[in-house]
């Protein structure tokens, strides 16, 4: 019998396994979820935005068990688990108070006809894969507007986060949800093949490699993609910044979920009149933080979610080292138990090096300088992702200019990239297409439809 295993990247212990799903099941689900979709998409809105609210309360009642369960399968530190179940709730009551007004039919009149409208009608099932990194966050944000508009779902989620999975499946059941509106399928991902002829949508947020694959699964197949993919975002710092709160806001963008996030700041490029200022706080500030068991409210940096992620990460510090980078701090594992890499910054990059092109997940920060705003520009651009970037200024007018020319889904201004359900997020380039959250998202997965009468 083929199995899922979790294993907690703390401890190096398994905590659970699960049984895959034979094809028997698979088509269960799949049958479960297609007679589910033609009484979910009947009901009136107002009872689905009822059951988001009800959503949003077992998350909240269950935070402290479900912040629990991300900490143990995947390591993320626990106080950010917390706030990831609180954001999924406030991400139910935002579609709950808001989805009637972007589903709404739109009259737009052209003549001669008496009557032109848009409506915007749900598709059918759509498949999830989603990521181990916010093993909540990223299911809830695929699921909750397409779920709004009418859709039904079934999740792959990553294999290391299967009680996760479950888990989420059983928030939705104790929420009053029918059976069938959301199930998880228990597979790996050789087996997405079988599915996708029998879906009508599919969403992914993870790899490059990963969005390619399922990218072209998706277009054999004629299924419209949104793909979130990964990113290597830049965070600019001009001359005239407040260096320290720069550099204060580097260490939590580098850090946050222990460097594992998509839209986490990842290469640093510095004015270099404020270059080495800004490396001696910003050194300061990683060497400071809290590393140890993610269970405990003081942990800052918990363990990466796998071991052969670590090591995946470790070669590329090791390549850039070895190419004339400078290691400034870290730069290694950490402790003999789990997979625990030290908070590290990188000076001298150059394009030789594979840190220079890949996405770096886990605490590794990359420092460049620069000269002139072009060059800053230049060297943000300089990638082959472009899902997020910051822009830290004390002339924000000045900053303001620079964001049409940054090749990002997003341009923060003095603030850390993040994801807010009232604005639409995606990237550009090899970070993927489609957006999700706010209006955008909700209608990422609707039939929009027009209706005449001559």
């Amino acid at each position: 019998m083929e199995i899922l295993t979790s294993i907690n990247p703390a401890t190096d212990e398994t905590v659970e396994t699960f049984a895959v799903h034979t094809p028997a099941d698979v088509q269960r689900l799949i049958d479960g979820a297609r007679r589910s979709f033609a009484h979910w998409k009947s009901l009136p809105l107002m009872r689905r935005t009822d059951l988001l609210r009800s959503a949003a309360k077992t998350l909240r009642d269950g935070k402290q068990k479900y912040a629990r369960i991300m900490t143990i399968e995947m390591g993320k530190p626990i106080t950010e688990a917390l706030a990831e179940v609180d954001k999924c709730a406030l991400l139910c009551d935002y579609y709950a108070e808001n989805a009637e007004r972007f589903l709404q039919t739109e009259i737009r009149p052209s003549a001669p006809f008496r009557h032109s409208s848009v409506r915007f009608d749900p598709l059918g099932i759509v498949l999830a894969v989603m990521p181990w990194n916010f093993p909540f966050w990223q299911v809830f944000r695929a699921a909750v507007p397409a779920l709004a508009a009418g859709n039904v779902m079934l999740l792959k989620h990553s294999s290391n986060v299967s009680r996760c999975a479950l888990e989420i499946e059983e928030i939705f059941r104790m929420a009053g949800f029918p059976d069938g509106v959301f199930g998880t399928l228990l597979l790996p991902a050789s087996r997405l093949e079988s599915v996708m002829p029998e879906v009508q949508a599919v969403t992914l947020t993870g790899s490059e490699a990963a969005g390619r694959s399922l990218a072209a699964l998706a277009g054999r197949f004629l299924k419209p993609a949104v793909l979130e993919l990964g990113g290597s975002d830049p965070y600019i710092v001009l001359a005239d910044a407040d260096v320290r709160v720069a550099a204060e806001n580097a260490v939590r963008a580098r850090c946050v979920n222990s460097g594992q996030s998509c839209i986490a700041a990842k290469r640093f490029i510095v004015h270099e009149k404020i270059y080495d200022s800004f490396l001696d706080l910003f050194r300061a500030g990683m060497q400071a933080l809290k590393i140890g068991d993610p269970l405990r409210s003081e942990t800052e940096i918990g363990p990466l979610a796998r071991k052969d992620l670590r090591e995946e990460l470790h070669g590329l510090v090791e390549d850039a080292g070895a190419n004339g980078a400078r290691i400034v701090l870290g730069g290694g594992p950490l402790f003999e138990k789990g997979a625990y890499y030290a908070p590290t910054i990188i000076d001298a990059l150059q394009p030789a090096m594979q840190l220079y092109h890949e996405e770096a997940f886990g605490p590794v920060a990359a420092v460049l300088p620069f000269s002139e705003d072009e060059e800053a520009v230049r060297l943000a651009n300089d990638s082959r992702f472009g899902l997020g970037a910051s822009i830290w200024a004390g002339d924000t007018e000045r900053a303001m200019a620079m964001a049409p020319f940054i090749e990002a889904g997003s341009v923060f201004i003095n603030a850390t990239v993040r994801s807010d359900p009232a604005l639409p997020f995606g990237g550009i380039k090899d970070s993927g297409y489609g957006r999700e959250l706010s209006l955008e998202g909700i209608r990422s997965f609707v039939n929009v439809k027009t209706v005449r009468l001559l």
